[in-house]
Formats: structure tokens, sequence, C-alpha cells
């Protein structure tokens, strides 16, 4: 989507509703208009309309958007990973499980289905993340939360933030 669309116009656009939402004023469409102060989170809803595109043929659209403020900073992660993931991850204070402790819940769906509930989004190590269907089965696709890849030269604190 971003090689057609304008990001500084996206970013604008996202600016002014965020500066509208906490009673600033903004300039739209040649006038100046002043926001009101809500006392609850908003949530803001962008609909997009893509012109002579038919998604079933054209999968060429994916991307990220980097939002000024982290939305949901209580999100738990866990780390799949190698011993040095591992490790690093038990540095920081985040869960991690290794090869040995997937290979204990031998595909065990209730278990697959309790850990998927315990956490909010998953990162594995790049040498595991092929082992995972394997080890686990498809729950945690299931679910929506297959792992994110972390590779050996990541900043593993950076990249769980980027997630958030």
């Amino acid at each position: 989507i971003m090689s057609k669309l304008n990001s500084a116009l996206l970013d604008k656009a996202i600016k002014d509703i965020l500066a509208f939402a906490a009673g600033e004023e903004v300039h739209v469409g040649g006038a100046d208009k002043k926001g009101k102060k809500r006392n609850f989170t908003e949530t803001i809803e962008a609909q997009i309309s893509l012109k002579n595109y038919d998604p079933v043929r054209d999968k060429r659209f994916s991307g990220t958007f980097k939002l000024p403020s982290v939305p949901r900073p209580n999100l738990k992660c866990c780390v799949l990973g190698n011993a040095a993931h591992c490790e690093q991850a038990d540095r920081i204070g985040v869960d991690h499980m290794s090869v040995e402790d997937l290979k204990k819940l031998n595909k065990n769906k209730k278990l697959v289905k309790k850990l998927a509930k315990r956490y909010d989004f998953f990162m594995a190590s790049d040498n595991m993340i092929k082992q995972i269907p394997r080890l686990l089965g498809p729950g945690l696709t299931k679910a929506g939360k297959f792992p994110t890849l972390i590779s050996s030269s990541d900043d593993m604190q950076g990249k769980i933030d980027e997630v958030k």
C-alpha cells in the first residue's frame, strides 16, 4: 500500500485525528475545527478502498505502519528459541521455551491451546520456526498467534516493542 500512498499524507491525517481527539485545533477542508477532549479511550477505524483491485488475483499489497505510541504496552510475549535466545529473553525478563519444553507438550491440543491463551504473541528463533508446526501441531496457527521470526542478529527488546 505504501508504494502508491503518500506516507507523509497518511502520517499527517493520523496526527490530525489524534490531535482532534485530544481537544486541539486542526485545519480541515479550509477551516479550523476544535476537537473535544474525551474522557475515555477512543477507537479509530481506518477504512481504505482500492479501485480496480481483485484481492483474489492480486496479492501484492503488504506493509506495516508504525504508530507513534505503543497502543497495548501490557502484551505478554513468549520466546520460542534456541539456547542463546532463551538466555537473552531471561536477561530482559521475557518468558521463553526451548525445544525440550515444546517437546513436553507432545502436540497435546489442550496444552497448546492453553499456551496460546496465556500469551498475546510469540517470537521464534530462525532455526526453530520450521520445527514449531511439527512440535505443536496447528494450535498456534488456529489461534492466530504463529510466531514472529527473530534472527540471531536482531535486538530482542526492540523487536518485542515493535510487535507491541
